[in-house]
């Protein structure tokens, strides 16, 4: 999965450009789609960095090998990101998960 791959999947399940991050709360890791996105005038990345940043995360999971649970959950869900309410993906990386430390 690519960048441009994660950017035509947010912006066909949504309509928008949203903002991606990762955390991890309470042992378990979440991408979280958050209510930001490329298109609003107030978003603090240009379009290179927010590229940037999604190629970052891109490899993440790409690296964990969780594409798939990606790709099922955002063709599943029915909620949307909005104002102060995050989508919140749980990612399974299995027994691998204590070798992964992300900044909170």
């Amino acid at each position: 999965m690519t960048a441009t791959e994660l950017r035509e999947i947010l912006r066909q399940k949504w309509g928008y450009s949203f903002d991606l991050q990762l955390r991890k709360v309470k042992g378990k890791i979440y991408l979280q789609v958050m209510w930001r996105f490329l298109e609003q005038a107030s978003f603090p990345l240009s379009e290179s960095e927010y590229m940037e940043h999604l190629e970052a995360v891109a490899n993440y999971l790409n690296a964990w090998g969780v594409e798939g649970q990606f790709m099922t959950f955002i063709s599943e869900t029915r909620e949307k990101p909005r104002l102060g309410k995050a989508v919140s993906i749980p990612l399974d990386l299995g027994s691998r998960s204590s070798e992964w430390i992300l900044d909170q």
